[in-house]
């Protein structure tokens, strides 16, 4: 069987004795703690292999699950490199078929389409977005190919990459609902796959890993704005490959770390303070991807910028906590000598760089009154400032900012849909993108309906994998601070900086379907919750029964609740009766 669930947290430190040989009780808030399954840091043994402390190895099969399928032990490891790959790309396979099945469905503008899929044709076609009539979404349905682009510049309240990626469908398929939704569908297929990858490395188990993906797969939330030619999917997409990147960095840091430490004669690495705390962890290619993709997810909401703020504090904390691991007297020290510089210059100014890239087409259109919105700027209004020294492009695209911001700030008209963040993990208010009432013997409604049918697309997450959700992430943390585990804290990280920067603007028009920034990693609290429901490995054949059968049932629960709900996440025609009874609570109408 499967070594899959939450490895057991490291032992406790042993009480330290005094000068006098005598232990030393630790402090009562201390065996407080311990009542409620606190374990301190384990201090690093002389005689323990620190590389398997800094680079756990993955979860293999058992034996006797190899010799169930006959394959003969010399091949035990290439499957098992076959697996790590065959099982999320089975997934993401999945994932891309529900995400594609008649995507050009429902054939309207639906919600913010009505903005990004026009600014999206302008970008593509000229490299800035473009003023377009009110009323000219009904000729686009109608006769694409005969709605001319408008030459004034539109205004705008967001950078352009989402625009860019989702002009790129439009530029391969048209300007039709599936060429404006064919990206989103790609990323949210990508990220599925990504995910699983992601959860494999994080949980060092592949089955843990698909668990999360396939979770993911089967959000509703995730699904409809992978269905939508919104912005949120787009962010999305980059804030999880930036994660990624940053997870890769980490294990080769430890295991360039791990390469550098002495080896006794057993053949064990043992932990060095010298070198912990001295050694140049060297050239870091992926932290500086991570920096390009939070640059690509800043140049689509601004929010990246928040996230690149709580991923920089959760890299460089990992060196630090390898250090320790290595045997450092003082692992902090040692970091903000050896790695705070080297984070910084590699994410920071790379995404700064990567986000005033992004801007491109607007910096290289025309500074006449023909280019870009507030293109000209600088040249109408800004020739004897004092930071007239900078091109007029910059000066000009500094004001378009500070114009931007201000419009963010003060969005607090009142909407029908709009939610506070503090009903998001419950559901309290869904977002509908799409709603009608056919008639009977219309639009897919029964002839023999007794009245009108209900059809809606209904950006709602999957109501038992998110309630489901909220215990796992009450998981996450009892395990990040009272187990130490820096997984939970990683997890607990990425969902804060989805979530927590929007407290801060309560009063602020915002809408539910924001958190799909933090999905993904509702989806990993899920699996390591799951993992631990197994139970961990050496627990007795009836634990990891009971585990096995608890945790199936939630798993089958929670696909079960996506398939019921999957009419409103993709606006299937629905009878009037069945239509109420997926409206499980007053707020969802």
């Amino acid at each position: 069987m499967t070594s899959t669930a939450t490895p057991s947290p490291s032992p406790a430190r042993a009480p330290a004795a005094s000068p006098a040989g005598r232990e030393v009780e630790p402090p009562t808030w201390l065996r407080r703690l311990r009542g409620f399954g606190y374990a301190p840091a384990a201090a690093a043994s002389p005689r323990a292999d620190v590389r398997t402390r800094l680079v756990p190895p993955y979860a293999r099969p058992s034996r006797q699950l190899w010799l169930t399928f006959g394959l003969p032990p010399e091949t035990w490891g290439i499957w098992q490199r076959i697996f790590s790959w065959a099982g999320p790309l089975l997934v993401a396979l999945v994932a891309g078929m529900l995400r594609f099945v008649h995507l050009g469905s429902p054939k309207a503008v639906i919600f913010d389409e009505t903005y990004y899929a026009k600014d999206a044709w302008a970008t593509v076609r000229q490299g800035y977005e473009a003023s377009w009539p009110k009323d000219i979404d009904k000729s686009i349905l109608a006769n694409p190919d005969g709605v001319a682009l408008p030459v004034d510049p539109g205004y705008v309240v967001h950078p352009p990459v989402g625009k860019w990626v989702i002009g790129l469908g439009e530029w391969m398929f048209g300007f039709t609902p599936f060429g404006w939704r064919f990206m989103t569908a790609v990323l949210g297929t990508l990220s599925v796959l990504m995910l699983c990858r992601i959860g494999r490395r994080l949980f060092r188990s592949t089955f843990l890993g698909c668990l999360a993906g396939t979770l993911l797969a089967v959000d509703g939330l995730h699904l409809v704005m992978s269905r939508t030619a919104l912005l949120d999917l787009v962010l999305m997409f980059f804030v999880l490959a930036a994660f990624g990147a940053l997870l890769i960095d980490r294990d080769r840091a430890r295991a360039r770390l791990a390469d550098a430490l002495p080896v006794d004669e057993e053949g064990r690495t043992r932990p060095d303070t010298k070198i912990a705390e001295s050694l140049r962890l060297g050239w870091r290619p992926y932290r500086i991807l991570a920096g390009v993709c939070l640059g690509l997810a800043a140049g689509t909401k601004w929010n990246g910028f928040v996230v690149l703020a709580f991923f920089g504090v959760l890299t460089v904390l990992w060196d630090a906590a390898a250090r320790r691991t290595a045997g450092a007297g003082a692992p902090y020290a040692a970091m903000l000598r050896r790695d705070a510089l080297p984070a910084f210059v590699s994410t920071v100014p790379v995404a700064i760089v990567t986000y005033v890239a992004s801007w491109s087409g607007w910096i290289f259109s025309p500074d006449n009154g023909k280019g870009g919105y507030l293109r000209d700027w600088a040249a109408k209004n800004d020739q004897n400032s004092a930071l007239s020294f900078l091109p007029e492009w910059v000066r000009s695209l500094w004001h378009y900012e500070t114009e931007v911001y201000e419009f963010h700030v003060g969005l607090t008209s009142g909407h029908t849909y709009e939610s506070n963040p503090w009903s998001w993990l419950v559901l309290g208010r869904p977002v509908s993108y799409f709603y009608e009432s056919p008639e009977p013997g219309t639009d897919g409604c029964p002839a023999t309906a007794a009245g009108k049918c209900a059809r809606e697309v209904l950006a709602l997450g999957t109501p038992l994998l998110w309630w489901a959700g909220c215990f796992a992430l009450l998981y996450v943390l009892w395990r990040w601070f009272f187990r130490r585990d820096w997984r939970a804290g990683a997890i607990a990280c990425a969902v804060a900086a989805g979530l927590l920067p929007w407290f801060n603007y309560q009063e602020r028009t915002i809408f539910y379907f924001y958190a799909v920034v933090f999905v993904p990693y509702l989806c990993l609290a899920v699996a390591m919750m799951i993992g631990a429901l197994l139970g961990p490995a050496g627990s007795s054949e009836r634990r990891r029964a009971l585990g096995a059968i608890g945790a199936g049932v939630l798993v089958l629960l929670i696909v079960w609740n996506f398939i019921y709900f999957w009419p409103i996440y993709t606006g299937q025609t629905l009878p009037m009766d069945s239509w109420r009874g997926r409206m499980w609570l007053d707020t969802w109408v």
